[in-house]
């Protein structure tokens, strides 16, 4: 019997590897099966077998006792920055706080605030909490709030790099826009529009993919990703759907998440944007949608018509006083569910949690809202919404793509059915080993390619440097200390 621990970090192990554990969560006749006391067999990044026993011959057999081996969780708006929407949860309006360029800034110029180093620091850091986590496939997405104006291709290319380096499958392709909000008074944001930087924008992105598709042995993949759909125009859309045809890949598209949106594209197109772009015949099978937390019952029956897949983020919306309402009508309507993360932690039990909680209580009588249903969208749902059969289940010719989690923690005692342990759980540190591919990426904490005690400290460091500019791009230029008060007085004196 061969341990865990020594299995190379970073690398595929030679010859065939069998898991064995309490729990194995299977694939059969289209859904989830639990193996009591179940084997995953994988070899050349491929799962060879699943269920009880292998009684072929196997280079090594781990026994990971009690836990639960179960398909990687797949996360289609996986947090890949430092996220500066943890400011905004005490902190409102965000208008105020920086989340929108006041005019002042915009006429002085936006720039970039990080590096490209720390660009490309910052994702490889959060690609690690994904796979701290068990995923094992990620669309990354992250602010522009900070940003020049788009994502670049340099700091994709390193971007790619560091999935490849640290075994974690990934669509991506730099993010653009046509144009953005900016703040002219108190509350009032008005769009601005660059058509001519948007198409350069999408044009950088196609020769990206076109580029980095299928790189690091198929890990990487192309999927464009337009920023947020009140900064996009009609032609650049179109252009983008055109484009995603030619490249064979997938579109991600922000829309009906929030109030700011619904207002610009009602101002500027007298609809709803899922209704906007049906009129347009912009929706399909090749479109991923979060967050839906504002979608209309039009707007939802638009997505069900054409197979739109929406991306559930459970966790951000709660935040901020939205839910998606609900997971269960949804479902119910034939609507494909997936799931991601958008904010830190990038913790997708916790999502779980948070998403069933939510739905929950937004629409109790709703059927499809059981702790399955929702490791249903973390796997079978986000491989549907990316055309891959092959991800998102354990079962032979599937890519081994796998996350370990333990049910022996003891905060999770008693540990009762493992997938309703997990999500009323809620929390990924039980995650005891994430391999991609076949690829053993995190084991115990640690993770390929990343140390993560000099990591941390540079992450807040890093972090803290762009908080101390916001003051640069706030209404009226205040000071930090008045942005973002703390949470209860500073007091250095003692106590009486």
């Amino acid at each position: 019997m061969t341990a865990l621990a020594d299995l190379p970090l970073g690398a595929a192990p030679p010859g065939r590897t069998a898991l064995r554990a309490q729990w194995v969560l299977g694939h059969v006749h289209g859904g989830h099966c639990l193996i009591p006391g179940g084997e995953v067999v994988f070899e050349a990044g491929r799962i060879l077998y699943v269920g009880t026993r292998f009684e072929g011959e196997v280079a090594r057999r781990i026994d990971l006792g009690h836990a639960l081996i179960s398909p990687g969780l797949i996360d289609l708006d996986a947090l890949s920055d430092l996220d500066t929407t943890l400011l905004a949860v005490d902190h409102s309006p965000g208008w105020a706080k920086g989340r929108v360029w006041p005019r002042s800034y915009v006429d002085r110029g936006p720039y970039e605030m990080y590096s490209l180093e720390e660009l490309a620091f910052q994702k490889r850091f959060a690609f690690a909490q994904l796979l701290l986590n068990g995923i094992t496939t990620a669309a990354p997405i992250a602010s522009l709030f900070y940003r020049e104006w788009g994502e670049t291709v340099e700091e994709f290319t390193a971007a790619a790099d560091a999935a490849g380096e640290m075994g974690l499958r990934v669509y991506l392709s730099p993010a653009y826009r046509s144009g953005g909000m900016v703040l002219e008074q108190p509350g009032q944001l008005e769009p601005v529009f660059d058509e001519a930087r948007g198409m350069a924008g999408l044009q950088a992105a196609v020769d990206f993919i076109t580029a980095q598709d299928g790189r690091h042995g198929g890990l990487v993949r192309g999927m464009l990703a337009p920023d947020r759909v009140e900064t996009c125009t009609l032609p650049l859309l179109r252009r983008t759907v055109e484009a995603a045809a030619d490249l064979n890949c997938k579109v991600r598209l922000h829309m009906a998440q929030g109030e700011m949106e619904v207002r610009t594209v009602q101002r500027l197109h007298g609809t709803t944007a899922p209704d906007w772009l049906a009129r347009a015949g912009l929706l399909s099978d090749q479109l991923i949608a979060p967050h839906a937390t504002n979608a209309t019952e039009t707007d939802l029956a638009h997505y069900a018509a054409h197979g739109v897949s929406v991306v559930h983020c459970p966790l951000v919306s709660a935040r901020f006083g939205s839910a998606l309402r609900s997971f269960g009508r949804l479902k119910a309507a034939g609507i494909n569910l997936c799931m991601g993360t958008d904010t830190a932690p990038a913790d997708m039990l916790m999502n779980l949690m948070t998403g069933m909680l939510a739905a929950r209580i937004a629409d109790p009588q709703a059927p499809h809202q059981s702790s399955a249903d929702f490791w249903d969208a973390a796997t079978l749902g986000g491989a549907r919404a990316l055309g891959r059969d092959d991800l998102g289940r354990l079962v032979p010719g599937a890519r081994a793509d796998i996350a370990v989690f333990r049910l022996d923690d003891t905060v999770m005692t008693p540990a009762i059915d493992p997938i309703t342990t997990l999500v009323a759980g809620g929390s990924g540190r039980v995650t005891l080993a994430t391999f991609v591919d076949g690829w053993l990426s995190m084991r115990q904490g640690r993770v390929a390619g990343i140390d993560l005690g000099t990591a941390q400290p540079r992450a807040q460091a890093q972090f803290d440097r762009l908080v101390a500019k916001y003051p640069e791009r706030s209404w009226q230029h205040p000071p930090v200390s008045e942005l973002f008060p703390p949470s209860y007085p500073i007091r250095q004196e003692a106590i009486a």
